[in-house]
C-alpha cells in the first residue's frame, strides 16, 4: 500500500481525506503530519486557496519524499467582502483557535439581517509527486445563522447552513456533509489525480 501525505495536522482533515481515498476505491495509506514531528509548518504566504494549497504540498513533498496532498480552505463571507478567506484559521489572531474566529465572524454580522449572512466554503486541494503538481477546487454556498448548532464539525460548520438544507454542516453526519462540502468535491476530484501519481 502506498504511503501519502496529508500536509496538516488537523486529524479531521486526515480522517475526512481517508474516507473520500476509500470510497474511491484507492489502495493508498494517508497519514498526518503527526508522522512528521521534525517537519515545520509550512507558512501559507499566498495570495489565494490554490497557491497556498500548492505551498504547502510541495514543502511536505520535500521534506518527506512522499506524494503529498495539501488543502487550503475557508469561509468566504458576502457582507465581508470575501473575508476571512485564506484568514479563515487566524481570523481572530492566532492560527487554529476555532471559537475565537467563529465568535469574531459572528460579532461582525450581528447587526445584519439574515437576508445579508450569504457565505460559502471555499477548498483548493493540491497533490505534489516526482513527476506532477494538480489543483483541483470546491466550493459550497449557504448562509451563516447567529448562534452555533451542531458538533460534529470544526473552524465554522456550527454556524454555517448550506443552501437547501435547514441544519448546519456540525450537525450532519460525516457521510451527509462528505457528499456535499468543499473539501469533500475538492479530495474527491484530487483522488484519481492522486492515483495516477502513486501507481
Amino acid at each position: 500500500m502506498t504511503r501519502v501525505v496529508l500536509a496538516t495536522r488537523n486529524e479531521g482533515k486526515v480522517v475526512e481525506l481517508r474516507r473520500i481515498l476509500e470510497a474511491a476505491g484507492l489502495d493508498i495509506h494517508l497519514v498526518g503530519m503527526d508522522q512528521f514531528p521534525d517537519v515545520p509548518d509550512v507558512v501559507e504566504t499566498g495570495s489565494t486557496f490554490a497557491e497556498n494549497a500548492l505551498l504547502k504540498a510541495r514543502a511536505v513533498y520535500e521534506a518527506t519524499g512522499l506524494v503529498a496532498v495539501a488543502d487550503d480552505s475557508g469561509l468566504v463571507v458576502e457582507a465581508l467582502n470575501g473575508m476571512p478567506g485564506i484568514l479563515s484559521a487566524r481570523w481572530a489572531g492566532r492560527h487554529g483557535d476555532d471559537q475565537a474566529n467563529l465568535d469574531l465572524v459572528l460579532a461582525q454580522l450581528s447587526d445584519l439581517p439574515d437576508e445579508r449572512r450569504g457565505a460559502a466554503f471555499v477548498c483548493a486541494a493540491a497533490a505534489v509527486g516526482p513527476d506532477a503538481e494538480e489543483i483541483a477546487a470546491g466550493t459550497i454556498v449557504g448562509s451563516l445563522i447567529r448562534e452555533p448548532r451542531g458538533t460534529n464539525g470544526f473552524g465554522y460548520d456550527p454556524i454555517f447552513v448550506p443552501d437547501g438544507y435547514d441544519i448546519t454542516t456540525a450537525e450532519m453526519s460525516a457521510e451527509d456533509k462528505d457528499a456535499i462540502s468543499h473539501r469533500g468535491e475538492a479530495f474527491r476530484a484530487i483522488a484519481p489525480l492522486l492515483a495516477g501519481m502513486v501507481s
